[in-house]
C-alpha cells in the first residue's frame, strides 16, 4: 500500500495527527471535489431541470449500487438515509411490536442503540435485557451470554458490528447462525463497520444492517444507508410517509401501500451534492481495498497496544489480540479522566483522539491513512504528558 501516496490525497492528515476516524473520517479531496461540482453542477444548470433532475436520480443509483457491492447485498434491498442513526430508527419505530418483546443488547453501546430500546420499552412494553459485556471480552463468552439471554419472548438481537466504546468486534456471524434459526430479528449498528473492515451481511446473517458515509468511508456528514433483508421489507411500516410509500391514492382517502419496495421510506428532498461525494468516498476506500485497509488497521492497531501496555500507568482495554480486535483501540491512564488526557494530546501536540464515557477511556482510530511514526507519537505523547495532569 502507497500510504504516502494516499495522504497526500488528505489534506487534513498534513495538519495534525488524526486519530478519530472512528468519530468521523477526513475526506479525501475527490469526495470535496464531487461534492463541490455537483453544488456547480445544479447552480449553473437549474436544480429543477430534466437534466438535472435525471442525473441527480443517476446519483441515487449509483449510491445504492456501490453500497450493495461493499456490503455483499442487492441495490434493491438498500435505503439511502442521513446517519446510522436514522436507519436504526426507521426499523426500530417500523417493526410490528407487542408487549412482552424482548430486547436483547448490550451495556458496552451507544445511546443511538440504548435509547431506541428504552423507548420502545416505554411505549410498548418491551422488555430490554442488557446483557453485561467486558470491553475485551472473548467471542465464547459473548456467545455464551447471549445464548443463555434466549427465550421464547426474545424478538430482536441489537447489537453493534464493533464496539464504540473499546473497539470489540463481536461475533455477528456466529450471532447471526444463534438467532436466525430462531426467527429471531436481528439488527446490526455499522457504525464502525464498513471501510474499516470487511462486512458480508449474507454471511454475517442480519435482517438489518445501518451505517453511515462519514465515518470509515470517508463521506460527507448527513449520508448513510440502511440494508433490510429482502423478505422482510414488507414487515417494515414507514412512520414517516410520503407519496413514496404508496402506489397509488385517490381524494376520497384511498391508497395502495407499498409495502415490498425498500424506497416506501423515501421522505421529501435529498442532497445529491453530499451523495455526489457518498459516492465517491465509496469508490476511494474500494480503490485502497477494503481487505488491505482492514490488515492494515490491524496491524498499526496491534503496535499501538504493545506501546502503550509499555506506559506505566497506562491500561489498554480493548482486545490485545484475536477476533476481537479492530482498528479502535481504547486504553485508561490510571487517575486521569479521559475527556483531559484527550484535550492534552491536542493542545500539546495536535494528536486527535476522542474521549469515551462507557468505559471512561480515551479512544484512537487507527485507519490506512495513519502511520507507525503517528502511532509511535501517540504512545510517547501519552508517557511524557498524562504524569502532568
Amino acid at each position: 500500500m502507497d500510504v504516502e501516496g494516499l495522504r497526500k490525497r488528505i489534506p487534513t492528515v498534513d495538519m495534525m495527527t488524526y486519530l478519530n476516524t472512528g468519530w468521523s473520517g477526513p475526506s479525501p479531496v475527490s469526495v470535496v471535489e464531487a461534492i463541490t461540482a455537483r453544488l456547480e453542477y445544479e447552480s449553473y444548470n437549474g436544480p429543477t431541470s430534466a437534466e438535472v433532475m435525471e442525473s441527480g436520480e443517476k446519483i441515487r443509483s449509483e449510491a445504492k449500487e456501490a453500497l450493495a457491492s461493499l456490503i455483499n447485498a442487492d441495490a434493491q434491498e438498500i435505503l439511502l438515509t442521513q446517519s446510522t442513526t436514522d436507519g436504526l430508527n426507521a426499523v426500530m419505530s417500523g417493526l410490528p411490536w407487542r408487549e412482552g418483546d424482548e430486547i436483547i443488547t448490550c451495556d458496552l453501546e451507544h445511546p443511538s442503540i440504548l435509547i431506541p430500546c428504552y423507548h420502545l420499552q416505554d411505549r410498548y412494553g418491551v422488555k430490554v435485557r442488557v446483557l453485561p459485556v467486558a470491553p475485551d471480552e472473548p467471542e465464547d463468552l459473548i456467545l455464551s451470554k447471549i445464548e443463555g439471554a434466549l427465550t421464547d419472548r426474545t424478538r430482536m438481537v441489537f447489537l453493534s458490528h464493533i464496539e464504540y466504546s473499546s473497539g470489540l468486534r463481536m461475533p455477528v456471524k456466529q450471532i447471526g447462525g444463534l438467532v436466525g434459526p430462531r426467527g429471531i430479528w436481528y439488527l446490526l449498528d455499522g457504525a464502525q463497520g464498513p471501510g474499516h473492515v470487511a462486512v458480508d451481511v449474507r454471511e454475517i446473517g442480519c435482517d438489518f444492517y445501518s451505517l453511515p458515509g462519514q465515518k470509515w468511508l470517508l463521506g460527507p456528514d448527513q449520508t448513510g444507508a440502511l440494508y433490510i433483508r429482502r423478505e422482510i421489507i414488507p414487515l417494515v411500516i414507514p412512520v414517516h410517509v410520503g407519496g413514496s410509500a404508496v402506489l397509488d391514492y385517490d381524494l376520497e382517502g384511498g391508497y395502495s401501500p407499498n409495502s415490498d419496495d425498500i424506497d416506501k421510506f423515501r421522505v421529501g428532498t435529498t442532497s445529491a451534492p453530499l451523495r455526489a461525494g457518498f459516492v465517491e468516498g465509496i469508490r476511494f476506500v474500494q480503490g485502497v481495498g477494503i481487505d488491505r485497509i482492514e490488515q492494515r488497521n490491524l496491524a498499526l492497531a496491534a503496535t499501538l497496544k504493545v506501546r502503550l501496555s509499555g506506559v506505566s500507568g497506562v491500561r489498554v482495554l480493548s482486545p490485545m489480540e484475536g477476533p476481537g480486535s479492530s482498528g479502535l483501540v481504547s486504553f485508561e491512564v490510571e487517575g486521569v479522566d479521559s475527556t483531559r488526557v484527550a484535550e492534552a494530546l491536542w493542545k500539546n501536540d495536535r494528536i486527535l483522539v476522542r474521549a469515551v464515557s462507557y468505559p471512561p477511556a480515551v479512544r484512537a482510530s487507527l485507519d490506512f491513512f495513519n502511520t507507525e511514526q503517528e502511532v509511535a507519537q501517540l504512545a510517547e505523547v501519552v508517557r511524557i504528558v498524562t504524569p502532568h495532569l
